[in-house]
Formats: structure tokens, sequence, C-alpha cells
């Protein structure tokens, strides 16, 4: 318990001293938001606030794995370094959306086609190499089954589970970056899943049946780790948060919401909780289909479900206080979270009463 504490204090330290250094940095080199000009009137006012903050999210994650590492003489896993690749991947592909949009002062970057690409390398890419690595219990990073608590009958073999892991960590990345609308919505948001991974990774942990012996233990390769990599991460959130939080002083860009959302993805994949993500995730899973039906309502019908999408800018243009959503969306974060955790829970429990 203690590294995953040491993670959690060093990122937050990294991410809460990294930031004003990257916001001076940014703004010295004219690294400023960009605002579409069909948003709330309101989001006008943010033009030129630095972005690319995710960079010291990022940052801050690995330092706080590392010193986790080092203070206790501990080797890095295979699973660890996939789950943190998958992030740093993402972020170079969000880096460089952020990058182009700056420098040709639009508020579109890469083309869908490459973002996509990007988006599809990467993941293709780890869900090849965490499907290898086995340990002496021949257990891989991650499970070619799918799961929801853990595994359960479906096995989709290694070439469809490479199809799924991309699915998967496309649709988290995109979830992410469409929540991040406002100032400090992506960022709460995510402290709070990634809060609820460090409970189930390190429950799994000490439950795995590597130590244990009963029916309702786990099978996970490095659940320990994974949890260092949670705490590390909501760490760095926690300490970005402090400036991010309305009125925001950087945006995380989609350098951040992107490797966040991988990293999430990457998290549930090897924890073997890929369908409760969805659960714990409900305020990007909301976000999401928000925009898939304001898309198909008005190719089908040439009508608006919503006042604009995602469905946050949809209650700032009914008249919401933009920190007034932003705290009601926390709250629904919040409650999606505890939601799943309780889920988790009563499993673990059904498995040991049978």
């Amino acid at each position: 318990m203690r590294n995953v504490l040491v993670a959690a204090l060093a990122s937050l330290i990294v991410s809460l001293l990294g930031t004003p250094f990257a916001i001076r940095l940014f703004r010295a080199r004219g690294y400023g938001q960009l605002i579409r000009d069909d948003g709330p009137t309101s989001h006008q006012t943010k033009r030129g606030t630095p972005t690319m903050g995710g960079t010291v999210i990022i940052f801050a994650t690995l330092v706080g794995y590392l010193i986790a590492h080092m203070v206790f003489f501990r080797g890095v896993t295979a699973s660890g370094l996939l789950v943190l690749g998958l992030m740093t991947g993402l972020g170079l592909v969000g880096f460089l959306d952020d990058f182009i949009k700056i420098r040709k002062q639009r508020s579109l970057g890469l083309t869908a086609t490459a973002k996509f690409g990007g988006q599809a390398l990467v993941a293709i890419a780890f869900g090849i190499l965490a499907t290898r690595f086995s340990n002496d219990r021949h257990l891989s990073p991650v499970s070619t089954h799918l799961s929801f608590v853990r595994d359960y009958g479906l096995d989709f073999g290694v070439v469809l589970f490479v199809v799924w892991a991309y699915i998967m960590i496309a649709a988290t990345s995109n979830g992410v970056n469409l929540t991040d609308g406002l100032d400090g919505l992506a960022t709460g948001a995510s402290t709070m899943v990634l809060g609820a991974y460090v409970v189930i990774a390190f429950w799994k942990f000490g439950n795995s049946c590597a130590v244990v012996t009963s029916e309702n233990c786990y099978n996970v390769r490095d659940p320990l780790d994974i949890a260092i990599i949670a705490a590390a991460a909501m760490g760095a959130c926690f300490g970005f948060l402090w400036w991010n939080a309305s009125p925001a002083r950087i945006f995380m860009g989609d350098t951040g919401s992107l490797a966040l959302g991988g990293l999430l993805a990457g998290i549930a994949m090897t924890t073997r909780t890929e369908l409760l993500l969805i659960v714990l995730g409900g305020l990007f899973v909301v976000e999401t289909i928000s925009v898939i039906l304001q898309v198909a309502a008005f190719r089908g019908f040439r009508r608006r479900l919503f006042n604009m999408a995602p469905v946050h800018h949809h209650f700032e243009l009914a008249g919401w206080n933009e920190n007034t959503v932003i705290v009601r969306f926390w709250i629904i974060a919040g409650l999606a979270v505890a939601f799943g955790l309780g889920v988790f829970y009563a499993e673990f429990l059904s498995q040991g009463s049978r």
C-alpha cells in the first residue's frame, strides 16, 4: 500500500508545482486555446488560455510511477509498461492535434482520418503486445476473454481481441475528449474513475489467486502495478485540477484527454473489468451518446435533439451557469463511480457465498 501512496503523492507534487511552469512556458510561446465560433459565446473569453496541459499529467504520472518503484526497489512489469505506453502514445497523437491547431490557428487539428489512424496504430500495438509476456502462472497482461468484473466465458481469440481493444481505446479516449469542454469537467471526472481503479486494482492484488485459494480470487497478472499507475494518474489529475478548475488557467487539450481515455481503457483491460468501465465512466458514456444522437437526428430528420452537443453545452445554452453544469456533471460522475464500485463489491460477495 505504501508504494501506491508514494506514487499518488509524488505525482500530485509534480503536477501541482509543474503546472504553473507549463502555464508560463506555453503562454510565452503562444500556445493558446482556440475556441469554436459556433460554441457558447461565454467561451470566447477563454480564447488564448494555454493548452496542451495534458503533457503535465502524462509527465507527472510517469514520474510518480518511477519514484514509487525506486523508493521500494520494485521492478516494473509488462502490464505497467504497456499501460503507460498506451497513455503516452495517445498523448502524442493528441499533442500533434493540439500543435496543428495552434500552428494553423484553427479549431480543428488533425484530420479525422489522421486522428483515428493514430489512435488505431497505438491501440493495435497495445492489443497485440498485451496478449504476450505471460508470467509463470501463464497470465498475460490482458485476457482475450470478455470481462465485466472478471473474465467470463466469451473468448475473442487474439485477432478479435485486438479489434475489441481498438474499439475500447478509441471509444474511451474520444469519450473523455468530448467531455473536456468545460473548465475541470473531464479532469475531475477522470480523477474519480482513477480513484475507483486504485481501489479495484489493489483489491484484486489482495485477493489474487496467487496468494489466496478462495473461489472469488482474481486472475490478474500485475494488479499492484496497475494500482500504482492509477494512483499516480489520480494524483497528477488532482494537481492539474488545482489550475484547471474554473476559471481555468490552463486546459489539458487533446494531449490530456486522449491520454487519460487511453489510460482508463488500458487499466480496464489489464484489471479484467472492461465492461465495468462503462458503468464507472458513466459520464463519458452520456456525453458520447449525446453526440451520436445529435448527429443521427440531424442526418435522419434534419432536427436537433439538443441545443448543442456534447450535452454539457446544451445546458449552458439553456441558461445554466458554467460552474453549475460542472458541479452537477461531477455529481453524475461520482454517482456512476459509486454504483460501479458497489457492483464490483457485490459480485465479490456473491462469488464468496457460493
